[in-house]
C-alpha cells in the first residue's frame, strides 16, 4: 500500500496513523519531495479526473488564470499542493481522500 500526499498534511498523517494502527504495511510518498511521474499522474487523472485537484485551497486560488483554466495534470505538475489528498494505492485499487467509505474499504476490507 502506498499513500501519496504531503508530509505536512494532517489528513494524510491521520490516514497513515489509522492504517498503521490496524497493522497495515504501507509506504508514504511525499509528492513535493518525490513528484509523481507523468505515467503515475496520468493514471490518477484517468481514475479521478478533475476531482484530483482541490479547488478549495489557498494554493489553488494562488494559481494564475492560465493554470486555473488548464488541465489537472498541468495544475498538479506546477503546484503539487493542489492535489487532493491523500491518494492511496492498495494493489490495483486507488482511493481518494480519507472519508468513511475509504476507511471502511481499507481497514475492514
Amino acid at each position: 500500500m502506498i499513500i501519496y500526499g504531503l508530509s505536512t498534511c494532517s489528513l494524510c498523517q491521520r490516514a497513515q496513523k489509522d492504517l498503521e494502527n490496524t497493522g497495515k504495511k504501507m509506504t508514504f510518498r511525499d509528492i513535493r519531495a518525490d513528484p509523481l511521474s507523468d505515467t503515475e499522474l496520468n493514471e490518477l487523472i484517468a481514475e479521478f479526473g478533475d476531482n484530483l485537484v482541490d479547488r478549495t485551497t489557498n494554493d489553488y486560488r494562488a494559481l494564475n488564470d492560465w493554470l486555473k483554466n488548464s488541465e489537472a495534470e498541468a495544475q498538479i505538475a506546477a503546484k503539487p499542493k493542489v492535489m487532493a489528498r491523500p491518494v492511496i494505492r492498495d494493489g490495483d485499487q486507488l482511493y481518494l481522500g480519507w472519508d468513511d467509505a475509504v476507511k471502511s474499504a481499507l481497514i475492514s476490507g
